[in-house]
């Protein structure tokens, strides 16, 4: 009996001892799966009395280095420095999957710096009779009035590149005749689609009439006249801040949308990363872009605006002698979201803005090449005519004949050296100066600057080993 209660004694001791020990030790960490691994630019708070985990959101920023693509409304007469100028966004800003600054948003800005003239310049165009050559403008936009009346400051920079006149150009139709295929069809569709929303974007821009057309190339051909942006000149105005819109909770939809591969067939709106040219771009080069609008399928997000593609040149030609244009052709393999998940992709250009002066044209697979425009036919057969005047010694034609070469000496001298032979000379260096310049000199070379928009087809055709065009080289 009493060895008993003695081991009964010494049990319950145990078990006290035992309870103190647990009690003096400190708690470990409880692991939460869910929140082991997460997107970087999401956030998770816990609770002050760390009793409940509060949902995890999704800041809405546009981060700095977005650009803002302005298209001025008017045509602008350049007079000064802190001059104000106007336009609109042509181009939606997003915020992951959120409409922040829609196109039609009012930008107003000013011209901050007309820079001077280089003395080679100015000569160059005194001799051709025009001693008022355009001087480079810098221009910068600091306030965004969104339809809603909210004004939203902003500090830009204009990027090099920017400036001009852009259309919006589409691949050519791959749909053969009396065939009907259905990623084909929706191609063409989505080309069309693209198109259609660039020129709705460009309705606001008062388009000159043919007579006020007229009128400024008439008014550019005086020895002095003003300077003038036309309208619809387009600029990319990158942000040097970023702009808040507040945060969204992260849902399990838009979870899984981070983790979801974009089907084949997708087109997505991308802004370039990485200026190209056919000119110094060399081919195996890595290229980058950046989504700027988000891919839905009817109210799912499938890829959300941010996601960087990833890419590389796989031909490239630059423009040679005798007329002979540049070409450029770019894939993307890669997508990364914005949560680090790297997906695998085929994906090529399908539509992109383009100089009007540049004349870009885009084939079925995405390549870029520049084409030469049929005015070089009329320009060159001025030019010889204008030789030709000289088949006459007097002063009217031998001034006629020599404006084909530099406008003010050839023609000054043509009616002060009495010489039909000197006439003729005239007439002969301006018109092989124009056969040269539009039939052997070099040709145009394909440029598309930073910040270019295009739109890219996904899984449209698996061209990462494509062959060129038959004629062309890789």
């Amino acid at each position: 009996m009493i060895s008993e209660r003695l081991l009964y004694a010494i049990l319950f001791t145990c078990v006290c001892a035992a309870s103190l020990v647990a009690q003096d030790t400190a708690p470990g960490p409880v692991a939460n799966p869910v929140l082991t691994k997460r997107p970087s630019s999401l956030t998770a708070t816990r609770s002050s009395d760390n009793s409940a985990v509060i949902p995890e959101t999704i800041p809405l920023t546009v981060p700095k280095g977005t650009a803002v693509q302005v298209a001025l409304d008017d045509e602008v007469r350049i007079r000064r420095a802190g001059q104000s100028i106007k336009g609109h966004v042509i181009e939606p800003v997003y915020a992951f999957d959120k409409l922040v600054i829609p196109v039609g948003t009012v930008a107003t800005g000013q011209i901050t710096t007309i820079e001077d003239v280089s003395t080679k310049k100015r000569t160059m165009a005194a001799l051709d009779a025009d001693f008022t050559p355009a001087h480079n403008v810098q221009i910068e936009f600091n306030d965004l009035a969104l339809p809603d009346g909210r004004h939203i400051a902003v500090r830009t920079i204009v990027t090099p590149g920017s400036g001009h006149e852009l259309n919006f150009v589409t691949a050519k139709d791959e749909q053969k005749k009396g065939v009907k295929d259905k990623a084909s069809q929706k191609a063409k569709d989505a080309r069309a689609q693209a198109k259609h929303e660039w020129d709705a974007a460009m309705q606001e821009v008062k388009q000159p009439g043919k007579m006020h057309r007229l009128k400024r190339a008439a008014v550019s051909q005086l020895p002095v006249h003003p300077q003038y942006i036309e309208a619809g000149t387009v600029y990319f105005a990158e942000l040097q801040n970023p702009l808040e819109f507040g945060n969204e909770p992260l849902t399990p939809q838009l979870a899984a949308a981070l983790a979801s591969p974009p089907p084949d067939g997708s087109f997505v709106h991308a802004r370039l990363l990485t200026a190209l040219s056919s000119a110094t771009t060399q081919k195996g080069e890595n290229v980058e872009a950046i989504i700027s609008r988000p891919l839905f399928d009817g109210d799912r997000l499938i890829i959300p605006q941010g996601t960087s593609l990833r890419g590389s040149v796989v031909q490239v030609e630059p423009a040679r002698h005798m007329s002979h244009n540049g070409q450029l052709r770019f894939v993307f393999h890669d997508f990364v979201l914005p949560n680090g998940l790297d997906q695998k992709v085929d994906a090529i250009l399908q539509g992109v803005q383009s100089g009007k002066t540049d004349a870009v044209k885009l084939d079925a697979e995405g390549g870029a090449e520049a084409s030469t425009p049929r005015t070089r036919y009329l320009s060159t057969a001025l030019s010889v005519a204008l030789a030709a005047a000289a088949h006459e010694n007097d002063p009217f034609n031998r001034a006629e004949s020599g404006a084909g070469g530099f406008k003010v000496i050839g023609i000054a001298l043509g009616v002060a050296v009495r010489s039909q032979s000197f006439g003729l000379a005239m007439g002969a260096f301006g018109a092989s100066r124009s056969i040269y310049t539009h039939f052997i000199a070099r040709g145009h070379d394909v440029s598309f600057p930073k910040n270019t928009e295009m739109e890219i087809g996904v899984g449209i055709h698996p061209l990462a080993n494509a062959a060129p065009p038959e004629g062309q080289e890789n």
